[in-house]
C-alpha cells in the first residue's frame, strides 16, 4: 500500500529564521509561517490565520537565515513531522513541524524574492545536503554523488 506525507504552504513568515546547530555541527534553522484563509460565512467575509512551525536543514537553513526575515512570503514544500517532548516542568508536550525540502522566496527585488529556489539534494553521505536550484539560463550542476549509469537501474 502506497502512503504519501506532503505539504505544500505559501505563507508569511511570523518571525525571522533562528539558526542553530546539532552537536555534530549540523546547521538546522527554525522559523513560523502564516497562511491566511479567507471565506464568507454570513454573508461577512472573514479571516482564519494558521501558524505552522518550519525547520529547514544544512545549506538550506544557512541560506534561510540570510535572507529570510519576518514577512517576507515564501512557498515551501515539505513532510509533517510530530514530535513529543519533556518541558522544563517535566510536562510532556507534543509539537508538529514542516521539515522544509524545498522552498522558494517569493516577490520581486526589493520583496527579497524573485523566485529563488531552494532545494534539498540528497547525497551519498546520509545526511541531506540543501543547495540552491536555479533556472533559465542560470547554472545548475548534479552533484557527483547523484550521478549514476545504466547498469545503475534496477528494470
Amino acid at each position: 500500500m502506497a502512503s504519501l506525507n506532503r505539504v505544500q504552504l505559501i505563507g508569511n513568515l511570523g518571525r525571522d529564521p533562528e539558526l542553530r546547530y546539532t552537536k555534530t555541527q549540523v546547521p538546522y534553522a527554525k522559523f513560523s509561517l502564516a497562511t491566511t484563509e479567507e471565506f464568507t460565512s454570513g454573508g461577512e467575509k472573514q479571516k482564519k490565520t494558521s501558524w505552522h512551525n518550519l525547520i529547514v536543514w544544512g545549506k538550506q537553513a544557512e541560506i534561510a537565515d540570510k535572507y529570510l526575515r519576518k514577512g517576507k512570503q515564501i512557498f515551501a514544500e515539505g513532510r509533517i513531522e510530530y514530535r513529543e517532548y519533556e518541558d522544563s516542568n517535566g510536562q510532556r508536550k507534543f509539537a508538529t513541524d514542516i521539515r522544509v525540502d524545498k522552498f522558494i522566496m517569493l516577490g520581486g527585488p526589493g520583496g527579497g524574492g524573485g523566485g529563488r529556489d531552494f532545494q534539498s539534494q540528497e547525497s551519498g553521505s546520509g545526511r541531506d545536503e540543501r543547495q540552491p536550484m536555479s533556472y533559465g539560463d542560470m547554472d545548475y550542476e548534479v552533484p557527483e554523488s547523484d550521478s549514476f549509469n545504466d547498469d545503475d537501474i534496477p528494470f
